[in-house]
């Protein structure tokens, strides 16, 4: 960098080489030097000037246009991460509450602890259905991305409850330990709600808290009351909760 320098009597040797090689008429001249920052030293008690030049960077700056890419990248992000998932279904909610009933009256008619859990399972299978349908059906209302940013959350924070709930079913019918099944479906379903409901609208996660008091219930009731806490839970709550989902959020 050009820099302007004004000469003087200086006894350093280091300086006054570069000095008396740039500086030939003793008025201000413009030299190179290779420094922009001067560092006064005591170099064998004579005060001596150092000059540095500071070494310009060689790669170019980046280009407006990526660094506007990069800005808008970053707010569709964060705005992907604030928003609520808002298509979950109110009515569908109601209709498998409904079927819930259903069921729970087939199972109490069963004899056997075999086909009391078939019913249950047929259940599960059609409320999947009913849930996947009807979400998929306000999502397509709404405009709402089913798989967005919250959309994914959910689901991945859903999914290893019910999972888990599958394995301890299978286990503990082969133990034939059936009596704590209805307790562990209801707090583990209810453990799913509220972590997923953390994404979506707020009444989502109270229900979960619900299901999961229901649940710690059904664990120390008698076995008598498990099929009826599992008609309160996954029939009344459903029915409760989605009817306030659907007036409130619509759908």
């Amino acid at each position: 960098m050009p820099a302007t320098v004004r000469p003087f009597n200086s006894r350093c040797p280091s300086l006054r080489l570069h000095l008396k090689s740039q500086v030939q008429n003793p008025i201000h001249r413009v030299v190179s030097l290779p420094c922009k920052v001067l560092d006064i030293i005591e170099k064998e008690g004579v005060p001596c000037v150092k000059v540095s030049l500071l070494p310009q960077p060689t790669e170019p700056p980046p280009a407006l246009h990526d660094r506007a890419i990069d800005n808008l990248r970053y707010i569709r992000e964060t705005m992907e991460r604030a928003s609520a998932f808002t298509a979950v279904p109110g009515w569908g909610q109601t209709i498998i509450g409904a079927t819930a009933l259903v069921a729970a009256y087939l199972a109490s008619r069963q004899s056997i602890a075999k086909s009391w859990l078939f019913v249950w399972l047929v259940e599960a299978v059609v409320a999947l259905v009913i849930a996947g349908w009807s979400m998929d059906r306000k999502a397509r209302k709404t405009a709402t991305p089913l798989f967005s940013g919250p959309g994914r959350k959910v689901a991945f924070s859903l999914s290893p409850p019910l999972i888990v709930g599958a394995l301890l079913t299978a286990i503990l019918f082969r133990l034939r330990v059936t009596s704590i099944i209805p307790g562990v479906w209801l707090l583990l379903y209810g453990t799913g709600v509220v972590t997923g409901g953390m994404f979506s609208v707020r009444v989502v996660p109270v229900m979960g808290i619900c299901f999961m008091a229901l649940g710690a219930c059904a664990l120390f009731a008698s076995p008598l009351w498990g099929n009826v806490l599992l008609a309160v839970g996954f029939g009344g709550l459903h029915i409760i909760f989605g009817i306030i989902i659907a007036r409130k959020y619509g759908g």
